[in-house]
């Protein structure tokens, strides 16, 4: 991935990364003559026919921003936001700019990513939306704890989050739970669902299902939200560290409204989508 331009959807060029097990294929399409579309998304999304991934991210040029983000799940559907796929995406355009720090213009604002002496990448993730309208729900309700089985939260980091707090959350069958609340009519946007376990002030075991992909080993977003519904059920203070099934992420909940996400991100190979594999996919 260099910016340059490209001539021809052949030279439509990815990356295979992950950050924690969650993996995704970053697409730069800056130049292409299209933009992605639904059937391309759920096509690469194949892990059997495609390349496979828990969500894309595609990469456009961006006026007033290092460059344009958006992503896709891997059934084919937009979603507004995934944590580490903006942290994946900003270590490669600090790559390639050499910056300090770079902005990704999203659904949920301008965000900011830069590079910690230790590797990590931080990306502050913009403001928690807490209005049942923003989230959005179906009807006015608190959202600090949804009148539903679990009194669970609901917050958006750009895309909807429900946060249950259980006792134990490895014993939580996600595979059974996960679709029942990501379908819930509370939810008219579907859900990403979070199951939480408080270690202290200061830690959350947290289990997740993703909307429109499934059980994935961490979600980036899913830790901001649960760290904004575990302040504001007093469970937690603001600063914590939020241990997913593929490791740790450092999560800090600011007075200013933006939640701040640490953690590592990893290039796994690069490639070229085929000529013969976008004529068989694209409308």
């Amino acid at each position: 991935m260099n910016g340059e331009p490209h001539t021809h959807a052949r030279d439509l060029r990815f990356v295979k990364m992950h950050g924690l097990g969650n993996d995704f294929v970053v697409v730069d399409a800056r130049g292409a003559p299209a933009r992605m579309n639904a059937r391309l998304a759920h096509a690469l999304g194949d892990r059997h026919r495609g390349i496979g991934f828990d969500q894309l991210a595609v990469i456009h040029e961006g006026e007033g921003a290092t460059a344009e983000v958006e992503f896709w799940n891997a059934d084919g559907s937009l979603t507004g936001a995934c944590g580490n796929a903006t942290r994946c995406v900003g270590h490669l355009l600090i790559e390639e700019s050499k910056a300090p720090e770079v902005t990704m213009k999203t659904v949920n604002g301008l965000l900011r990513g830069w590079r910690n002496q230790d590797g990590t990448l931080t990306v502050d993730m913009g403001s928690a939306q807490l209005g049942w309208r923003e989230i959005p729900l179906a009807g006015e309700v608190d959202t600090v704890s949804l009148p539903l089985e679990g009194a669970p939260g609901a917050v958006s980091m750009g895309n909807p989050h429900c946060v249950f707090f259980v006792e134990d959350a490895d014993s939580v069958a996600l595979e059974e739970a996960g679709p029942v609340w990501e379908h819930h009519p509370t939810f008219p946007e579907r859900t990403n669902v979070e199951f939480c376990q408080v270690l202290d002030r200061h830690s959350i075991r947290m289990r997740v299902w993703e909307r429109g992909t499934g059980v994935t080993l961490a979600c980036g977003s899913g830790a901001c939200a649960a760290v904004v519904a575990g302040v504001r059920k007093g469970l937690v203070e603001r600063e914590v560290r939020v241990i997913l099934d593929g490791g740790p992420l450092d999560l800090e909940w600011r007075e200013n409204g933006h939640v701040l996400m640490t953690g590592p991100v990893a290039t796994v190979f690069e490639g070229r989508l085929t000529t013969e594999f976008l004529a068989g996919v694209r409308p």
